[in-house]
């Protein structure tokens, strides 16, 4: 199995910045596809962004495009959410999430709800005023 851990989170004011990190440890293997997903209060959890392995393609969610990028910690085995500009409605809880598989190059990943192999417990961020 794979285990993930994602630190980093916390409060922060509007349009500030934090980075989470999330750290895959166990059976990783090469090929597979990392990425982050985030759920509010009341909302279904919803994807951010993903990235895959070995040839780090990335994909974004349309509202993450802009001001949301997810870099490469100094690992393989480690994905970073840098989160600029910060607004309340990025409250959220923010998972990652881990997908076994092989993406070809220029191919992205797609990690969804249903087939994810393993999720993070998850890390708080709030965005006040």
């Amino acid at each position: 199995p794979v285990q993930l851990v994602e630190s980093g989170g916390g409060s922060v004011q509007v349009g500030g910045s934090l980075t989470l990190s999330c750290l895959a440890s166990g059976e990783i293997r090469t090929l597979h596809c990392m990425g982050w997903f985030r759920q509010a209060p009341g909302k279904e959890r919803e994807k951010i962004a993903n990235m895959s392995s070995p040839y780090d393609e990335t994909d974004y969610a349309d509202s993450a495009k802009g001001r949301f990028t997810i870099p490469r910690g100094n690992t393989k085995s480690t994905l970073l959410l840098r989160m600029n500009n910060l607004r309340p409605e990025d409250t959220a809880m923010y998972y990652c999430a881990f997908r076994r598989g092989y993406w070809a190059p220029g191919m992205p990943c797609r990690i969804m709800e249903e087939n994810a192999d393993a999720w993070g417990q998850g890390t708080q961020v709030t965005v006040s005023s």
